[in-house]
């Protein structure tokens, strides 16, 4: 007995040796279009380097940047469809950071389906089931999230696409019409941030597409004082990262593709 338990320990390791383990180096040379709004748009002035810059140094991966400041998931939509018009499948893969917007606008989050009863045959038989459909509408969060996903798996299904979450948002006054409270505040519907972390979280698991989650893991927390050394401006803007915080996220991002692979 113990000599077949021995046998099949070092067959696994041997199949663990032979296969091949995804690493931040198999992104090397990639190239992957970011998708997504101020954090990530090279026009906004809270950081001369983006994450993506800093990505390009560390892993080697060749950006291809559509983001737009002030974009909601529904802008997201259009700043796909502008990457596919200029990039075609030339890419490798594709990265979403978006999110933030829709929760200080307010936006209802929505539900990811619609049901209803529907005959279907089961075993044979004909029986009544409840069948589910994607809501597609750019009214909801869940929809605009269903729409932006059903757009990039119909057009790009051989591409690797990674969500990333927003991260935690500070205080912020841009100008006397543009004032945005901290996450401590609930916004129009209620609702915190987190709330609509969630939704993406769970609508990347219902579309199959892996997480990388800034709002645990980069560690950034605008809220703490002390943090303001990662943030553009302790007094007026503690939601956009400065050149320190984008370099964490990307740190944070470069570790987490370690177990994700660049191409299929």
């Amino acid at each position: 007995m113990k000599q077949r338990l021995l046998i099949f320990l070092l067959s696994l390791t041997a199949i663990a040796m032979l296969a091949p383990a995804a690493s931040a180096g198999d992104w090397a040379g990639k190239k992957v279009a970011y998708l997504g709004d101020s954090m990530t748009d090279p026009k906004h002035r809270a950081a001369k380097q983006h994450y993506w810059n800093y990505l390009d140094s560390l892993t080697g991966i060749e950006p291809r940047v559509y983001a737009r400041s002030g974009y909601q998931w529904n802008g997201i939509l259009q700043k796909a469809k502008e990457m596919q018009a200029a990039v075609g499948d030339s890419i490798d893969a594709i990265f979403i950071w978006a999110g933030t917007n829709d929760y200080n606008h307010s936006v209802p989050l929505g539900d990811f389906f619609t049901e209803q009863p529907d005959s279907v045959i089961v075993d044979g038989k004909m029986t009544r089931r409840l069948h589910r459909e994607h809501v597609m509408t750019d009214s909801t969060f869940a929809g605009r999230i269903n729409q932006v996903f059903s757009f990039l798996k119909h057009n790009f299904p051989d591409k690797q696409i990674i969500l990333l979450t927003p991260i935690h948002r500070g205080y912020a006054a841009f100008n006397d019409h543009n004032i945005q409270p901290d996450e401590n505040y609930a916004n129009g519907q209620g609702l915190y941030i987190e709330d609509y972390v969630d939704v993406l979280k769970r609508g990347a698991a219902l579309w199959a597409i892996p997480v990388i989650d800034l709002f645990s893991d980069s560690g950034l927390y605008p809220l703490e004082p002390r943090h303001d050394i990662y943030f553009y401006n302790s007094d007026n803007d503690r939601l956009h990262p400065n050149d320190r915080g984008h370099y964490r996220i990307a740190l944070t991002i470069a570790a987490r593709l370690n177990a994700l692979p660049a191409v299929f």
